[in-house]
């Protein structure tokens, strides 16, 4: 297979161009959803001060981030500090695909939650359509074990919106793009880590 060679220059301003739409799509971000980023974080924080603990899920690029956020909570962010319980529900793939095989795709995280919930945890609930049909699954699955959601969403929310209760927090980053609104989870994700270091355990 033969591909045409990047010109450079073009090359220099693709990437410049994604640099800023990543930044400008952050700094929307910024303004408009730090409020609901302080909440989840109160939220999370108060969860872990009651012995809960916190599920997380999402599909493709949504799992590598509940993934990631579940790893900095139960290692560590960016100081020496006690383990903190998480479970990322995208990480078992006898239990996701034996659930998938038997039953149905949909059900990979709900019945996760139905059998690892506990009331009073919280489950991060990621898609960027906010349409993901396990994500979805997921939610009313956390719902009848009495757990709070986050969502973290983008574009218009999908269907996400419609599911939540009034306890529950959606964070939406305002953006179309899946890319954009996947670097803008993991910021968020970065600013939920770091909130509750400095909650728990105060000030570096």
């Amino acid at each position: 297979m033969t591909g045409r060679k990047i010109k450079i220059m073009d090359a220099i301003n693709r990437i410049k161009h994604h640099f800023d739409e990543s930044i400008a799509t952050k700094q929307k971000a910024r303004d408009k959803l730090a409020s609901s980023i302080s909440l989840a974080a109160q939220a999370l924080v108060q969860a872990l001060l009651n012995g809960n603990k916190i599920l997380s899920c999402g599909n493709g690029g949504s799992a590598s981030d509940s993934q990631h956020f579940s790893s900095e909570l139960i290692n560590r962010f960016e100081r020496e500090r006690p383990s903190l319980p998480a479970i990322a529900l995208t990480t078992d793939t006898s239990t996701l695909t034996s659930i998938a095989n038997d039953y149905h795709y949909n059900d990979v995280f709900a019945k996760q939650i139905r059998a690892l919930g506990s009331e009073g945890d919280v489950l991060l609930a990621i898609s960027t359509s906010g349409n993901s049909a396990s994500v979805l699954s997921a939610i009313e699955a956390a719902h009848d074990r009495n757990l709070l959601i986050i969502a973290l969403t983008g574009q218009e929310g999908g269907k996400v919106p419609s599911l939540l209760y009034p306890a529950d927090i959606e964070i939406r980053v305002p953006a179309e793009k899946t890319s954009r609104i996947q670097e803008t989870h993991l910021l968020i994700i970065h600013c939920l880590c770091d909130l509750i270091d400095q909650s728990l355990f105060g000030e570096m």
